[in-house]
């Protein structure tokens, strides 16, 4: 296997006479085919992974932390879902969320009946930085949105000290 062929868009660079070659040889037509095999099963399970339209599903919400001075805040995006499904909880240092969706779907019309049932989870841990105070956190949900404010105790924001950035 030569470098070339692990770069994707290199492959198709390759002379006519060498692409005939390889042709007429049995076994780098088998090293091709599994080659194949291969990237169509990488392809599928990135495309099952972020769903049909490439976007994350249920099982990976996009998430973003950000951390200030005075708190940590978390935001997760669950469109779809309603506050009941979700779950939040706070041990230690971890922030745990977890969630499930479940879609039933029945149509009877004249002629045909059509049952759909789909169902997805995820379980999200976050590592969160010392000094946070677990008794002033607060989950809002709102438009499918989760947002986590964990607030830092007053010894943790004390601690932080700016350092003067200079250029040389």
């Amino acid at each position: 296997m030569q470098i070339r062929d692990l770069i994707p868009w290199g492959r198709e660079r390759s002379s006519l006479s060498q692409r005939q070659a390889e042709a007429d040889n049995p076994l780098l037509s088998l090293q091709r085919d599994i080659n194949r095999v291969f990237e169509d099963f990488w392809n599928r399970f990135e495309r099952s992974y972020a769903g049909a339209n490439g976007f994350l599903t249920a099982a990976n919400p996009r998430t973003d932390i950000s951390e200030t001075e005075k708190e940590v805040e978390v935001s997760v995006e669950l469109p779809g879902m309603d506050e009941k499904d979700i779950e939040v909880s706070l041990t230690d240092d971890v922030l745990t969320i977890r969630g499930e969706k479940k879609n039933e779907r029945e149509e009877k019309k004249k002629g045909y009946y059509l049952s759909e049932r789909s169902y997805g989870s995820f379980y999200r841990s976050i590592p969160l930085p010392a000094g946070v105070d677990p008794e002033k956190a607060d989950a809002r949900f709102k438009s499918g949105v989760l947002t986590i404010t964990l607030p830092k105790t007053p010894e943790a924001q004390q601690k932080v000290r700016r350092i003067e950035v200079k250029t040389v």
